[in-house]
């Protein structure tokens, strides 16, 4: 905690973000998710924030901070009850995501990508399968990992050139070899549990890609080490290398060739968790000029400071309302359109950069301090603009979502 602000205490932190809630989306959210953000706040508040500034010093993996969260029934919010999860709804996770962010970007990295591995063996398995791997992935025992992009397949995830190799016996495929790389794996370095995609055909295309749950300490499964990156010191990012990996066929999820779907059923969830960090970074960068402003001036801030502020927070509410109505047309399975995905993705991780940069502006010579925070949320902000299909894919998708709109005017 910097200087500006004193030394670190729980109580503050959570009135400080208690100030920052803003009636207009707090109306959006029902009793049981406002009942979730204040759980998710205040273990966020004495387990998570206290631990972001050495754990982005140190590059140290965020799991005490995760540990903490999964400890407290937080890690399986939208999950069934019989796997360890609350059944909340998507609404309940972007508000804790948000929440999470705000303490703690890296932390809120770990903890959506264990989502985003159990996700699709939930959606897409047996229910031995889940029951095999969705609890410890919840419980915080097992790290998992999502494995689709590849050197040259990122955003572009029918050009996957890893292979499964299909192993029949008496004419019924009875597992897969898998041969190939993954490359930018969010807790790849650790991950107990891989859910890797490939195809049994690359001139299939999407039609050849299948997705399977591969065991981490699985021969032929290899990790580089973790990259040195800008940001998000507290989670790890790391290339995956399959070379000869044995895969019994219960382990796929759905049938051969299937792994599209899956992929897209996917994106909308980590998209609705991309989303809610660039909320979070926002508001935590808000929060911490308007902490320090208060240090440095008093009650009288200069009034350019608060015209930018006046500007910040109304970007803020506007991302906040757009991350829950999105979340809540999920959760109404009404199906939002790739360009409604989109819009919400880049727009609100666009803000959480923007609002980085502006603090900095406005905080002067004091937003370079690393110890007020204000600098990692910028070095945090900008992976989210990139991973879970670049900004510059989403504005694609939202310009073809509008092509089609006008094609059926005419």
């Amino acid at each position: 905690m910097t200087a500006l602000s004193g030394v670190y205490d729980a109580d503050r932190y959570v009135a400080v973000q208690n100030a920052l809630d803003e009636s207009a989306s707090d109306r959006l959210l029902d009793d049981r998710e406002l009942a979730v953000r204040a759980r998710v706040r205040d273990v966020v508040a004495a387990e998570v924030a206290p631990r972001a500034e050495e754990l982005d010093r140190t590059h140290t993996f965020a799991h005490d901070s995760y540990q903490a969260l999964a400890a407290a029934g937080l890690a399986g919010l939208i999950f069934p009850k019989r796997w360890g999860g609350t059944e909340d709804t998507n609404v309940a996770y972007a508000v804790a995501m948000e929440e999470i962010a705000a303490g703690c970007a890296a932390t809120s990295l770990v903890y959506m990508t264990q989502m985003h591995a159990a996700y699709p063996i939930w959606k897409a398995g047996t229910e031995e399968l889940a029951s095999r791997y969705i609890p410890g992935l919840l419980d915080g025992t097992r790290y998992g990992s999502l494995g689709i992009t590849e050197p040259d397949a990122g955003s572009d995830a029918a050009s996957l050139k890893t292979r499964a190799v299909p192993r029949t016996e008496h004419g019924q495929v009875v597992g897969y070899t898998v041969i190939g790389s993954k490359t930018f794996i969010t807790t790849g370095d650790r991950a107990d549990v891989v859910v890797c995609f490939a195809t049994v055909d690359p001139a299939m295309r999407r039609k050849g890609i299948t997705a399977l749950v591969v065991d981490g300490d699985s021969a032929g499964l290899t990790r580089g080490q973790p990259f040195v990156k800008m940001g998000m010191h507290g989670s790890s990012t790391a290339e995956l290398f399959l070379s000869g990996v044995e895969v019994p066929a219960g382990n796929r999820l759905g049938a051969e060739g299937d792994g599209w779907p899956i992929v897209l059923t996917s994106v909308i969830k980590s998209r609705i968790s991309a989303a809610a960090q660039g909320v979070g970074i926002a508001r935590s960068v808000y929060g911490r000029t308007l902490t320090a402003l208060r240090c440095i001036h008093g009650k009288r801030f200069p009034d350019e400071a608060t015209f930018a502020l006046a500007d910040l927070r109304g970007e803020i509410l506007r991302g906040r309302l757009l991350l829950l109505a999105i979340a809540r047309e999920v959760d109404r399975e009404e199906s939002p359109s790739p360009g409604q995905i989109g819009i919400m993705k880049q727009s609100c991780t666009d803000l959480g950069f923007r609002a980085a940069v502006e603090a900095a502006r406005i905080l002067g010579p004091h937003g370079d301090l690393a110890d007020l925070g204000v600098e990692r949320g910028l070095r945090d902000a900008k992976v989210t603009q990139i991973y879970d299909g670049t900004n510059e894919v989403q504005r694609l998708l939202i310009g073809r979502d509008t092509a089609r709109k006008v094609e059926e005017l005419v």
